[in-house]
């Protein structure tokens, strides 16, 4: 009988089925702590402005530029002319306004930063403005007409084949 225990006494730890159960939970954690470490050390997240009071003066002079869209009563027209290619948007007001020569188109892809673009578009003669039609990834995109001193603002989804989009002041 003496020889029994002293056999299962002399077991070494790594050989006993039980032990493992014990240790995999400790250390699957441990491992997952350094992935997680490495993962944070290694990805920026983007989500902390260096100069936040800066970032947030000119979301004040944003806010400021959409009420005065608002003021003068602005909308705009999108139109996607697949049969001349282009896109031309058009600007309407309540009252006569001196339009500007040039506005400043922005499409942005609500998740993809990459495919975003701004365009610069000089006024037609017909009082239109007007661009070569973009190629659009499917999504949602924002889109923003902009002149010095005021913005409007929409939204736009791909490839629900939306032909118009009209813009108005958003507020919030």
């Amino acid at each position: 009988m003496q020889g029994k225990n002293d056999k299962d006494q002399s077991k070494h730890w790594y050989r006993v089925p039980f032990m493992w159960l014990v240790a995999i939970l400790p250390l699957t954690a441990v491992v997952a702590g350094f992935v997680t470490l490495a993962l944070a050390i290694h990805s920026d997240d983007g989500l902390v402005e260096d100069d936040y009071y800066k970032r947030g003066m000119e979301i004040n002079r944003q806010l400021d530029r959409d009420k005065a869209a608002a003021a003068h009563g602005l909308t705009s027209t999108l139109d996607f002319d697949d049969a001349q290619h282009e896109l031309r948007v058009r600007l309407n007001a309540p009252q006569a306004m001196a339009w500007p020569d040039n506005i400043t188109l922005k499409l942005m892809h609500a998740t993809r930063a990459g495919l975003d673009k701004t365009v610069l578009l000089p006024r037609q003669a017909d009082g239109s403005y007007r661009m070569p039609l973009p190629d659009f990834a499917p999504g949602h995109w924002n889109v923003q007409v902009a002149a010095q001193d005021w913005r409007l603002t929409g939204s736009l989804f791909v490839p629900r084949g939306e032909r118009q989009l009209v813009m108005r002041p958003t507020l919030p």
